[in-house]
């Protein structure tokens, strides 16, 4: 935020006030149960739910504002206020399952906002596309039998949590509905814009969803300290310009982005900044990226073959 203010990259964008979630919002996909858990380690002082995941006093609070920040860029988009919002929100989400905390996760705010859409404004098909560099395991569960619900991710394989090959693409009931995208240790801008263009992008219009929700992550970009992609900052307002016009396209601009992991504060921020550019664009277009290596290239005809594009 410091760093946004600082470039007035904020100055024109209509700011929306975080509310807090209720906890009959956050059980379109959590049972009570994993919400009482979750309040009572924090009432009780705080805890540790696994190694990577702990509570402390606030943490309740802040989900629950973390969630409750993206029903209200929800709100706002299918509200008519604005075409597109970005939640700026902490913690991040998608790695919680409905009954699970894991990886920095309490509760899945773009699940429950996806959910959300469903129950109060009538929505029968969304997409979720996730580019975080780690598989998010937890709306992968949730929605795996869902037909609805379209899933997308690009992520770096092996990796943690160790979900997300590219043979699961679904439950019987919504077969294809889940397209994975896992790529090696060292990929980056070329990789990923050929993985929206020839998989991701086709998959999307075929789906034709009414509402675009993003899970942004920006820990593959090259300087963050927890994973090994290549992404460059420049990269990350390419693949946001490319979900712009596919919301333009599909669904009138109704584009909800929800922050998920970046850990390097300034790639973090400055990747922020160009991905609002890119929902900034009056005219957004984009050039198709060049052919990737040989191997991606294979790679990307046998996802295609699998997805039904060849």
């Amino acid at each position: 935020m410091e760093y946004l203010r600082a470039r007035d990259a904020l100055v024109a964008l209509q700011p929306l006030a975080p509310r807090a979630a209720t906890e009959s919002e956050l059980e379109l996909v959590h049972p009570t149960r994993h919400i009482d858990r979750i309040r009572g380690l924090d009432a009780s002082g705080g805890g540790s739910i696994d190694p990577d995941t702990a509570v402390v006093v606030g943490s309740y609070a802040a989900a629950l504002h973390a969630t409750g920040g993206v029903l209200a860029g929800v709100d706002a988009v299918l509200g008519g206020l604005t075409p597109s919002a970005f939640c700026l929100v902490r913690p991040p989400g998608h790695h919680a399952t409905a009954d699970r905390a894991m990886g920095f996760c309490y509760f899945n705010s773009v699940a429950v906002a996806a959910q959300y859409a469903r129950q109060v404004y009538g929505l029968e098909r969304l997409a979720i596309v996730d580019f975080d560099v780690h598989h998010g395991n937890g709306t992968q569960d949730i929605f795996w039998d869902d037909p609805a619900v379209l899933y997308l991710s690009t992520h770096q394989f092996p990796f943690y949590p160790g979900t997300g090959q590219w043979s699961q693409t679904g439950g019987p009931g919504a077969v294809g509905c889940t397209v994975n995208v896992p790529l090696p240790a060292g990929s980056g801008d070329i990789e990923y814009l050929r993985v929206f263009d020839r998989l991701l992008l086709p998959v999307l219009k075929r789906f034709h969803p009414q509402l675009l929700l993003v899970s942004a992550g920006y820990d593959a970009h090259e300087g963050d300290p927890l994973a090994g992609m290549a992404v460059s900052t420049g990269g990350y307002r390419e693949i946001m310009l490319r979900l712009r016009v596919a919301a333009e396209l599909l669904c009138g601009g109704r584009l909800v982005a929800a922050l998920e992991g970046g850990y390097d504060l300034a790639d973090l921020a400055a990747s922020v900044e160009v991905s609002i550019e890119a929902l900034e664009e009056p005219s957004p277009s984009y050039s198709p990226a060049e052919p990737a290596g040989a191997a991606i290239e294979h790679y990307l005809d046998k996802l295609r073959e699998l997805h039904g594009l060849a």
